[in-house]
């Protein structure tokens, strides 16, 4: 699958590479101050789920779901040492669930012990 990452780490990005995926970075497309707005549009630009640790993004009424190809909020809160964790928990689900189907239309707020899906 591929995801366009905000201002995830590089621990984040390479979980994801590690695990077979392709993922594309903010930085690389956009200046990282870009508005919220400019970030999603980019990410469907380039036919991607959104990886964020932007909160603003898992707002359901700023971005509804189904307009999307997915995005897919990290809640890390300024808690580094979740990282591990947080991106087991997101690559075996995506495991689970190796379609990018699946994730068209979703939110998905990863959490250390579970991950919610709003639609």
């Amino acid at each position: 699958m591929r995801f366009f990452a905000d201002h995830c780490s590089n621990s984040m990005i390479q979980a994801l590479r590690n695990a077979g995926h392709e993922v594309l970075r903010l930085k690389e497309y956009l200046p990282v101050e870009s508005a919220d707005e400019v970030v999603i549009e980019r990410t469907q630009e380039l036919d991607s789920m959104l990886l964020s640790l932007n909160g603003d993004f898992a707002d359901i009424v700023a971005f509804p779901p189904p307009l999307y190809k997915g995005i897919i909020s990290i809640q890390i809160r300024n808690r580094p040492r979740l990282t591990k964790a947080l991106m087991e928990r997101l690559t075996r689900y995506l495991d689970l669930h190796p379609s990018a189907d699946h994730y068209k239309g979703k939110l998905l707020v990863v959490e250390v012990d579970r991950i919610r899906i709003r639609e």
